[in-house]
């Protein structure tokens, strides 16, 4: 049985195409009715209460995506001036001391102590395998993982991989964990882009869209709280105006718009 924490979907469709199966927790609503129209198994929870002895003796592997708005580019950034309290959380997790509470309530955005979470899912079940990911600036936490694993027999590696180098059309760099007590790990080699190689599949291989040769910027949430139509950030829209010379871009049909549609937003 494969956990998923913060389920989403991305990782579980990954599964899937593998022909392998997750269970998937996850808080938010509408994740979780997509999860339920793509046939994934699926527990609306906070992953944060939910028992972890429901899994124990049964679990394979673990996935963890935490929220990482708050160690992101944008925004306050002010979990990135938890991290040592997120550090300590986790620390006292691998010792079977839970102080979750305690220091998520001095956290300066409540979402930096769910970072910690995985420790704790992985200190009561220890998987076979665990695969985590989140912004790159979260590295120095998957590190403390890496360090706390390896004292407990796993094999592990952590650092920042590009989407874009295995054949992704949009440059998407996060900080990946990986850990084995089944096998050794390491991080996959990349797959375009470097010598020998193809190269990388720009945003007009995929979409048709003259903007640019590269991959295209990371594809993000904005304009609401709920998301919105923004798939790409103000200052992102800004370049590609000054690289095209005109504020409207054209797709491959000749018909111009603003934003990418949702078919191409899911293409890249």
């Amino acid at each position: 049985m494969i956990v998923h924490g913060f389920a989403g979907i991305g990782w579980t469709e990954a599964l899937a195409a593998r022909g392998v199966r997750d269970i998937g927790l996850e808080l938010d609503g509408a994740a979780c009715m997509t999860r339920r129209l793509a046939s994934h198994a699926t527990i609306q929870c906070d992953v944060t209460r939910y028992p972890t002895w429901m899994f124990k003796g049964r679990t394979t592997g673990g996935i963890w995506s935490p929220p990482c708005p708050g160690f992101g580019k944008s925004g306050k950034k002010l979990g990135l001036r938890d991290l040592p309290r997120v550090h300590q959380a986790i620390e006292d997790l691998a010792r079977g001391k839970d102080t979750r509470a305690a220091i998520g309530a001095v956290c300066l955005d409540e979402r930096s102590i769910l970072t910690a979470e995985p420790m704790r899912w992985i200190y009561d079940l220890m998987p076979g395998w665990v695969c985590m990911e989140q912004v790159p600036s979260v590295l120095v936490v998957w590190q403390q993982y890496a360090g706390v694993l390896a004292r407990w027999g796993y094999s592990t590696a952590s650092g920042v991989i590009n989407a874009a180098d295995y054949g992704l059309p949009q440059s998407r760099p996060r900080a990946v964990f990986l850990a084995s007590r089944l096998q050794e790990v390491a991080l996959p080699a990349p797959t375009h882009g470097v010598l020998g190689k193809p190269g990388h599949v720009s945003m007009a291989d995929a979409i048709g869209w003259g903007y640019t040769q590269r991959p295209a910027p990371t594809v993000t949430g904005g304009g609401t709280a709920t998301g919105g139509a923004e798939p790409f950030g103000n200052g992102t829209r800004q370049a590609m105006n000054r690289h095209i010379g005109t504020p409207l871009w054209r797709d491959r049909t000749g018909v111009a718009h603003l934003r990418p549609t949702i078919a191409e937003c899911a293409a890249l």
